[in-house]
């Protein structure tokens, strides 16, 4: 059951963050670019969400390089947070919410990825801490 649970909590933050990912692959990183510049950012960094949400998303959901694949997004989250959301930590959205909580969603959800590892159902079957 433990190894079901890590396969779940790898489809859900890699397939969800996928999405993201893709919508970014298929319509440009314009807006990235633009938030980047934004807080004082070089916009060359924006080709990085190509790694941080779409290579690391797919090797996390294929069970290849989990716990790296993770801490990419990780950080990738912890860029995007400043970035798109310069109000600040505690600012709600127009339903209660904090704006930012699907980017600190991704965040623990990635950093349990990390501590847990990728289970058994995975692609392959790595050795060492970085790649299971």
């Amino acid at each position: 059951m433990e190894n079901l649970g890590k396969l779940m909590l790898r489809i859900s933050v890699g397939g969800l963050l996928l999405l993201h990912g893709v919508q970014k692959f298929l319509n440009g990183i314009g807006g990235v670019k633009f938030l980047l510049v934004k807080i004082g950012v070089p916009e060359m960094l924006a080709y990085g969400v190509y790694v941080g949400e779409l290579l690391a998303p797919i090797l996390l959901l294929l069970g290849i390089y989990t716990r790296l694949s993770a801490l990419i997004i990780a950080l990738t989250m912890l860029v995007s947070i400043p970035a798109a959301y310069p109000e600040g930590f505690f600012h709600l959205n127009e339903y209660g919410g904090l704006a930012i909580e699907l980017n600190v969603l991704y965040l623990f959800g990635a950093l349990a990825i990390i501590f847990l590892g990728a289970g058994k159902f995975r692609l392959l079957n790595q050795k060492g801490f970085w790649k299971e």
